[in-house]
């Protein structure tokens, strides 16, 4: 069996490989490269020794049985691998369900989480979204402190358990994104410094040193990611990627990593003769991140789309703190502003950052599909003090209006596990740090962090409490129980439109009609009005002459057909969907 490595610095290097060592050649075709022949069998530990020092594990290791920093294991690369045949699930037309192995069940693991996934199907969706995998210290986190890559956390079930999780989605006719963290890695177990110039002070970044994108050296780090990438897709059967925070890669080279990075998905697409994609977090607000790389820009072919949630979660809750202030001053303005053009910051002044900021998207030459709309994410349960959901302050009718404007718009929506039935679980903070040190810098920053804020420090849960993970995990009990059980039904109904119904999935930012009032939102896409009324008591809503008789096709609570004068008399917080005769 071949074993390579890149440790430019090193003047040589040995293979340590159940319990032997075999020295390392220098690659003659590659400077800085070292490779190896040895027998190895699935399962054997293996590392290398970088000058004499002891044996670190591959920064390409596909299996850390024993966690970031233990020896890496031979895979057979087919036990790995996926059986079933999949012709693949593009983004046009998808709606995606966000999910955290570790939280989706009370076990944890891929093989439970695949159990679950007929509730997922059964919903609509089209694919998982899963949270990184790859290896973090303990058993249970969130999982963007990842060190390995191109590996898979053990607890969860290694790579043949994701490989298994992925046959078994796709058997349901579910495609699977993944989450991959390119701009920083985790502390614990890090021993890529010791291989090369993984990392740069050539720039800052929240995590310290940046991931040298840039500097000398950069060639081989770039390949390192991409390859990753590219991994995941091609041995994994993955359909895309989320790419977390890319505002947070530091890269000035001419061609960007983003770029580079979606020109090699395009071409494995096309090798495989299926459809893959690419979507950023961004906090840039720069339609470039989408924007076809034949057309100067970036290529990645989707992004999240923070302004519409704020701008949601403001009309929602009335909350003003932070970022939220931006979208506060008007929120149905604000709604109306992101439903018509995507983002709300377009160049306009944003009070939180104290600055301008974005540019404006041009709704003539981006599908909507390029945007992800959402209510709830991660991000946004997760990072509050206490990880409460929507559900935790809203009624089930206002729920019922937040799932009516997120899988009615023209965005690709996107929901947070239990979302569909209004899980009343909250969704915290949590980590398994083995570190004392590091344990103790999290727990007293998150505290910090809050009582900034306000809270009392012995409110803000410990994440290295056992109990706030389990906190965390799904109640499979609550759908069979009102009113989640009606909750989910309407996730159903919505869902089961927007797949029948092609108006709601065209790519063109189109509409007949919207518009917004204090506690109002109205818009018709083809035959469809979308109406949405956040008050807690009864509307008027005109919904202009067209809207004569328009029958309900869908609606939270019962409503009757608009009058002669096109106007809908809606209850108090309340969706409905209505066709158009003509």
């Amino acid at each position: 069996m071949l074993f390579e490595v890149w440790a430019p610095r090193a003047g040589r290097v040995g293979l340590r490989l159940a319990g032997r060592t075999y020295a390392m050649e220098p690659d003659p075709a590659r400077d800085g490269w070292w490779r190896a022949e040895a027998p190895a069998r699935d399962g054997d530990r293996y590392g290398f020794r970088l000058d004499g020092g002891p044996p670190l594990p591959d920064p390409r290791a596909r299996r850390l049985p024993d966690g970031p920093g233990g020896l890496g294991a031979v895979v057979d690369a087919a036990r790995s691998r996926p059986r079933a045949e999949w012709a693949g699930r593009g983004l046009p037309g998808a709606v995606l369900y966000e999910l955290h192995v570790g939280t989706f069940t009370r076990e944890g693991t891929f093989a439970a989480a695949a159990a679950r996934l007929p509730h997922v199907a059964a919903l609509g969706v089209t694919h998982v979204e899963l949270m990184p995998v790859c290896p973090f210290p303990g058993r249970h986190g969130w999982g963007y402190d990842g060190v390995a890559p191109w590996a898979v956390h053990e607890p969860y079930g290694g790579p043949e358990g994701l490989a298994r999780f992925v046959d078994a989605a796709h058997a349901l006719g579910l495609g699977v994104v993944l989450d991959v963290v390119h701009n920083h890695l985790g502390p614990s177990g890090n021993h890529l410094p010791a291989y090369g110039p993984y990392f740069t002070d050539t720039h800052a970044t929240p995590w310290g040193a940046a991931v040298n994108l840039d500097a000398p050296g950069a060639d081989e780090v770039r390949a390192y990611f991409v390859g990753s990438a590219l991994a995941w897709l091609r041995d994994y059967g993955l359909d895309g990627l989320r790419l977390d925070a890319v505002h947070a890669l530091a890269d000035t080279r001419p061609k960007h990593f983003l770029a580079e990075l979606s020109g090699a998905v395009d071409a494995l697409a096309a090798r495989l003769g299926r459809p893959l994609f690419l979507i950023a977090e961004s906090d840039l607000n720069d339609p470039l991140t989408t924007t076809p790389r034949a057309a100067g820009g970036l290529g990645v072919h989707a992004q999240w789309n923070d302004d519409f949630h704020h701008a949601l979660h403001t009309a929602l809750t009335g909350e003003s703190q932070g970022y939220y202030a931006d979208f506060a001053a008007d929120p149905a303005a604000a709604l109306a502003r992101t439903l018509r053009g995507g983002f709300f910051h377009d160049g306009s002044y944003s009070s939180f950052r104290g600055r301008r900021h974005g540019r404006p998207l041009d709704p003539r030459s981006t599908p909507a599909h390029r945007l992800l709309g959402y209510a709830q994410t991660h991000d946004q349960i997760g990072n509050r003090a206490l990880g409460d959901r929507l559900s935790a302050s809203l009624s089930p009718g206002l729920l019922a209006c937040a799932a009516a404007l997120v899988l009615c718009a023209p965005f690709t929506p996107m929901l947070f596990m239990g979302e569909e039935w209004g899980a009343r679980t909250p969704w915290q903070y949590f980590t398994d740090h083995t570190d004392p040190a590091l344990a103790e810098a999290v727990r007293s920053g998150r505290r910090r962090e809050f009582a900034a804020h306000g809270w009392p420090p012995d409110e803000i849960p410990d994440p290295q409490d056992p109990a706030t993970r389990d906190r965390s995990v799904l109640d499979w009990n609550e759908p069979a129980r009102s009113p989640h059980t009606e909750l989910l039904a309407w996730h159903r109904r919505l869902i089961t439109l927007r797949r029948t119904e092609p108006a709601l999935t065209d790519p063109a930012w189109h509409y007949e009609a919207l518009s917004a009032g204090p506690r109002t939102v109205h818009f018709r896409r083809g035959p469809l009005h979308v109406a949405v009324n956040l008050a807690d008591v009864p509307v008027e809503l005109p919904l202009g002459g067209g809207a004569a008789g328009a029958e309900p096709v869908a609606a939270w609570r019962p409503v009757a057909p608009p009058d002669a004068a096109g106007v809908l008399r809606l209850p108090a917080e309340t969706a409905a969907v209505l066709r158009a005769r003509s």
